[in-house]
């Protein structure tokens, strides 16, 4: 018997002449995500598409930071880093396009924020709104200890200004590529988090990515189930 990951790999792979797996899911969640009820709601406001750092500087400087002052971020600088990983940048044919590719545009990752500080924003655990360009609290306090002891108890992230927390909702992508879907849902994942990073640097910012977490324990920080939908990357900023 293979280990898991080598049989997964050799499970979806795409062969000449071999039909891809059958799909196996026969309803497709919604594009996007919303939630019922009168949950707070924080409009961003749209950045402009100017200004900030030449790409090619960015790229070269893009570097991973892990001390953090404990200052606060502005809410500007909050809506540049949403719209450069998953705002609304285009339509064909009246389908939204976004910053970051997705295959087939299925779109399955959800962005959720710790907000530790930024200013003017409470602290707590927000969803963001991608079609609204706003934020939803979904529930308020100082996180800031728990995501850190989430993420194996890496404690410079309690110093961050903010955690991007991404979430996929599996079968948004798994109803057009069956179980290929896992493979894309990290391609994409990997696409917002490079954008972030870019994003950050413009900005004068840092920004670390963070692969190593307890699943369930971060998953229960932002509301889901582990199993429809999973958190798959974070992603701590600041100054």
């Amino acid at each position: 018997m293979l280990p898991v990951g080598e049989r997964f790999f050799m499970e979806t792979k795409y062969s000449r002449g071999a039909s891809p797996a059958p799909t196996r899911v026969l309803w497709r969640p919604p594009l996007y995500k919303e939630y019922p009820g009168e949950l707070p709601r924080v409009p961003l406001a749209r950045p402009g598409a100017r200004g900030g750092m030449p790409l090619w500087e960015a790229v070269g400087r893009r570097r991973s930071f892990r001390e953090f002052s404990g200052g606060e971020i502005s809410p500007e600088e909050l809506s540049r880093l949403l719209w450069a990983t998953q705002g609304i940048t285009g339509e064909v044919s009246g389908f939204a396009l976004r910053a970051a590719p997705s295959a087939g545009a299925t779109y399955p990752v959800e962005t959720y924020l710790v907000v530790n500080r930024v200013r003017d924003l409470s602290m707590g655990v927000y969803h963001f709104d991608v079609r609204g360009f706003s934020l939803r609290m979904l529930e308020g306090g100082n996180f800031s200890h728990a995501v850190a002891e989430a993420a194996l108890g890496q404690g410079w992230m309690r110093l961050c200004s903010v955690v991007f927390v991404w979430t996929a909702v599996f079968d948004r992508c798994r109803a057009r590529y069956g179980e290929r879907a896992f493979r894309y849902v990290f391609m994409d994942v990997g696409h917002i988090c490079q954008n972030l990073y870019l994003a950050a640097v413009s900005l004068g910012l840092g920004c670390c990515g963070v692969g190593a977490f307890y699943d369930d324990e971060v998953n229960r920080i932002v509301g889901v189930d582990g199993v429809r939908e999973s958190v798959l990357y974070m992603a701590a900023v600041g100054r």
